[in-house]
């Protein structure tokens, strides 16, 4: 399975053979490296710890894990698994090339944007409540969240009102339209979850779609 992290900049759109527009998603894998790599003997598993573009401030126990591998400190630190017969090595550069090329299907796994505290019409596509004569303001209200003497809650899981997005999301089978070497990038179609700048994982899908 292949794994590697990258930031997203942003969409735009490009023409195919048949001058059908199609919506990308510019995806930016440049200053992807290695931090560490874990291993079956001494972590009892395998993976690549991987960091992105540089950070401002560090706290002091990542300093020293950063200065532990002589890595430059990132934006993050992601853990992506890797097969034991891999050949990467701490402080090596990710090139987005080395892992996917045109054609290929990935999954893409963010956080969403993040919405706020939002009402249940909004959050759950509630349809709300009578707007006619005789009903108070509660045309957006949830209504009944439950019986009063039993079983005397509200049963764990109940749709109402709350914060809305923020949350990690995977979209699957994305199609990969351009991959550049030289830039260290690559073009996916359609949107990608998450705003500008937020780090996403790109992963080789597990279903491909026919």
């Amino acid at each position: 399975m292949k794994s590697i992290i990258a930031k997203k900049i942003g969409m735009t759109q490009l023409f195919d053979e048949n001058s059908v527009a199609l919506g990308v998603t510019l995806l930016d894998v440049s200053g992807c490296r290695v931090v560490q790599i874990k291993s079956d003997e001494n972590d009892g598993y395998n993976a690549a710890q991987l960091t992105i573009g540089s950070a401002k401030k560090v706290v002091k126990p990542l300093q020293e894990h950063y200065k532990k591998y002589n890595v430059e400190p990132g934006e993050g630190l992601f853990e992506v698994p890797i097969h034991e017969e891999g050949t990467l090595e701490s402080g090596k550069e990710i090139n987005v090339s080395d892992f996917f090329e045109v054609g290929d299907k990935v999954d893409i796994t963010g956080f969403s944007k993040g919405k706020g505290f939002s009402g249940v019409m909004k959050r759950h596509n509630f349809s709300g409540q009578k707007a006619s004569h005789g009903v108070h303001k509660v045309h957006r209200a949830g209504g009944s969240i439950g019986n009063a003497s039993y079983p005397g809650h509200v049963f764990k899981g109940t749709k109402m009102a709350g914060r809305m997005g923020n949350q990690k999301t995977t979209i699957q089978s994305v199609t990969v339209v351009e991959v550049n070497k030289e830039k260290n990038y690559l073009l996916v179609n359609g949107s990608v979850p998450g705003s500008k700048g937020n780090i996403v994982q790109i992963s080789s899908a597990i279903k491909v779609n026919s």
